[in-house]
C-alpha cells in the first residue's frame, strides 16, 4: 500500500504547485514588495456593485489610508479604523462595532485587496498580459470565504493594482477601480488610534 500512497502524495503536490502560476507570482510579488516598502499609502477607490445579471446596483467612493497592518477607510459618514489588532466600524449614525482582525478573515476588504499579500490565501493564474498590464485570477484556498474568485488587473509599469472584480457566492460582483494611489503618503501614527471623543456622545459601541 505504500507505493500508491507515495504516488498520491506526489500528485497532490503537483496539483498544488500547478495552482500557483509562476508567471502570476512574479507580478503579484512585485505588488506586495511595493506595499511592504511603503511608509504610507493613500488610495482613492470607486466600488460598483452588480447583480448576477451584470446590472449595476450602486456606486460608492472610498478613501483609504494604510500603514503596515493599520488602515483608515472612509466612505461618506461611514468609517472603518484598524489599529493593527482591532477593527472599529462606525455606521455613520449611532453605533460602532468592534471586532478582531482575525474575525474579518472570511471577507475581502479593500485594504486586504490592496495589501498585495496574495500568496498565503489564494491560488492564482495569469489569464492575459501585455507590456503594461496583467490580468490575474485569484481563487481562495479556504472555501469558507464569502467570495468565489477575484480577477485583478495589475499595472505592471507601476507594480500596482488598477482594478479588481470580486465575485461572491451568489454570483453578484463588486468592481473595484483604483482612481489614484500614492505610495509615499506621510501619515501620522495617531490617525490609526481609536478616539472615542471624535464621535457623537450618543454613539454606542458593541463588541
Amino acid at each position: 500500500m505504500r507505493t500508491p500512497l507515495v504516488l498520491l502524495a506526489f500528485f497532490a503536490c503537483l496539483s498544488t504547485f500547478a495552482q500557483k502560476d509562476a508567471s502570476a507570482k512574479v507580478i503579484l510579488d512585485q505588488v506586495g514588495a511595493k506595499v511592504k516598502d511603503s511608509k504610507g499609502i493613500l488610495v482613492s477607490i470607486q466600488l460598483i456593485s452588480k447583480n448576477a445579471q451584470g446590472k449595476a446596483l450602486g456606486t460608492k467612493q472610498i478613501n483609504l489610508k494604510m500603514k503596515g497592518d493599520k488602515y483608515f477607510l472612509k466612505q461618506g459618514l461611514m468609517e472603518i479604523l484598524c489599529d493593527g489588532k482591532i477593527i472599529y466600524n462606525f455606521d455613520g449614525a449611532n453605533s460602532i462595532s468592534k471586532s478582531s482582525l482575525a474575525e474579518s478573515d472570511q471577507t475581502l476588504s479593500p485594504q486586504k485587496l490592496l495589501a498585495g499579500n496574495y500568496d498565503k490565501d489564494f491560488n492564482y493564474s495569469l489569464l492575459a498580459q501585455t507590456s503594461s498590464n496583467a490580468t490575474i485570477e485569484l481563487t481562495p484556498l479556504d472555501k469558507r470565504k464569502s467570495f468565489q474568485k477575484v480577477t485583478l488587473v495589475i499595472d505592471k509599469l507601476k507594480s500596482a493594482l488598477s482594478s479588481a472584480s470580486i465575485l461572491d457566492k451568489s454570483n453578484n460582483s463588486t468592481v473595484v477601480k483604483v482612481l489614484s494611489i500614492n505610495y509615499n503618503a506621510v501619515l501620522a501614527d495617531n490617525l490609526f488610534l481609536f478616539n472615542r471623543a471624535k464621535y457623537p456622545k450618543n454613539v454606542e459601541i458593541f463588541d
